[in-house]
């Protein structure tokens, strides 16, 4: 058998990663809805539709500063007391003069009417006086006080905002599943909302295993590794949305993992633990977590799954709550890796957010790549769109492993399992990681 033989008959032992995600992913549900107060309610995900109370605007109002007329007296088409023959922008060679009855400011409340050949001289914000279908900017006048000359003539309903002109009452402002972001919470205060339902934003621990690890701050030595990625994949849940607490180090020993696992099913919705999944003497975490008691298996089912980088990743619950908890692998490029391939949806999902997983886009490569066979592989690259339409996507040296590819990294380029080679020129899929929140 070949070494090429050899490898599709390994591959063809693994779960296929959509069949793995599928598994996972069902077991998930969204988190009870909250009722927040809409200072509050920023960064979740709506549980319920939101409807507007009330029209928006809620009265007319001047949209810009000026003074509010009645368009057939700036027109041209009245000649009653306001009208003055003067050289001006005005149809005829006219300038209009109109008494100015009164101010107006956003906080008026009294109502007004006007009467022809009169105006108000208004804030932007300020309600309308009955009558008024034009708002005349004061840059267009010669911005009088008591009399106020007109030089040019806006079209009618120029500068009004009608009542409900945006947003009538009754309109669907948010379906279910939308992300809270500053400009809804702007629209729902604006049309009289104080309190939405939202999905709370998932309590996210991360939990570092092994002997060999050591706090950040130093250089590894020889038998020490630096902790990479409790610190990475807490600003990976962040950034997803979570409340994230990163634990820190945990060494391998059997009893000081279950106890701060126990512990930390208390405050915790998602428990993501990184090391020790693989198959080896020091993978503490994969024994631990998947031994037989009483018959019964363990809490965590790992699965050698079609993935590249990182095939064994660990799913399942613990504690009495039965807190889902994550495993990823040890080494920092398959643990992030493993984060936004399992990771990341099951945060997205118990947030209730859609979809919960990243926007992707297919993709002119730039350059001919080889992948695993049988495996899916994710691999750092830049995405750029290109001049006409459509992206261009150049994977970044050193493949899938290099910490400092995915930190450049904008996308991750997808080659599937049948893919050996993808060659320059083709088409493929990538996720676009846009890390702006």
């Amino acid at each position: 058998m070949t070494a090429t033989a050899d490898a599709e008959a390994a591959a063809n032992e693994l779960t296929p990663l959509a069949d793995y995600l599928g598994s996972v992913l069902r077991r998930l549900r969204a988190l009870p809805p909250l009722d927040l107060d809409l200072t509050q309610a920023y960064g979740n995900v709506l549980a319920e539709d939101v409807v507007a109370p009330h029209a928006y605007p809620a009265f007319d109002q001047a949209a810009v500063d000026g003074y509010a007329a009645r368009w057939e007296d700036i027109s041209g088409g009245s000649r009653g007391p306001g009208y003055v023959p003067a050289p001006s922008g005005i149809p005829g060679g006219r300038s209009i003069r109109l008494n100015v009855v009164g101010d107006l400011g956003a906080a008026s409340w009294r109502p007004v009417r006007l009467t022809p050949g009169s105006c108000f001289s208004v804030a932007a914000g300020a309600p309308l006086p009955v009558g008024a279908d034009v708002v005349v900017p004061v840059e267009w006048t010669d911005q009088g006080m008591a009399a106020v000359e007109i030089f040019r003539a806006p079209k009618r309903g120029y500068g009004v905002r009608r009542a409900g002109e945006e947003l009538p009452a009754g309109t669907l402002l948010a379906r279910a599943g939308t992300y809270v972001s500053p400009a809804l919470v702007a629209v729902f205060a604006a049309t009289g909302i104080g309190h939405v339902v939202v999905r709370p934003s998932p309590r996210v621990v991360i939990v570092a295993t092994g002997d060999e690890l050591v706090d950040v701050g130093r250089g590894s030595q020889p038998g020490q590794v630096v902790d990479t990625n409790s610190h990475a994949l807490t600003a990976a849940a962040a950034e997803a949305g979570a409340l994230a607490y990163r634990v820190g180090i945990c060494d391998d020993d059997p009893e000081a993992l279950r106890g701060l696992l126990e512990d930390q099913t208390l405050r915790a919705d998602l428990i993501i633990t990184t090391g020790g999944t693989g198959t080896g003497p020091g993978d503490m975490v994969r024994r631990i977590l998947s031994r037989r008691e009483g018959g019964r298996a363990g809490p965590v089912t790992f699965t050698e799954v079609a993935l590249y980088p990182g095939t064994a990743l660990g799913f399942g619950t613990v504690g009495a709550e039965e807190v889902p908890v994550v495993c990823l692998p040890g080494e920092p490029g398959a643990a992030l890796i493993g984060f936004e391939v399992l990771a990341r949806p099951a945060i997205q999902l118990l947030a209730g957010a859609e979809p919960v997983f990243r926007p992707s886009v297919r993709a002119h490569l730039l350059e001919t790549v080889s992948s695993p066979v049988g495996l899916r592989e994710f691999r750092p690259a830049h995405v750029a769109e290109r001049r006409g339409g459509g992206y261009t996507v150049q994977p970044l040296a050193g493949g899938p492993f290099t910490l400092s590819g995915l930190a450049e990294a904008n996308g991750l380029l997808v080659l599937g399992e049948r893919v050996t080679t993808a060659a320059a020129g083709s088409t493929v899929d990538v996720l676009l990681l846009d890390r702006r929140r």
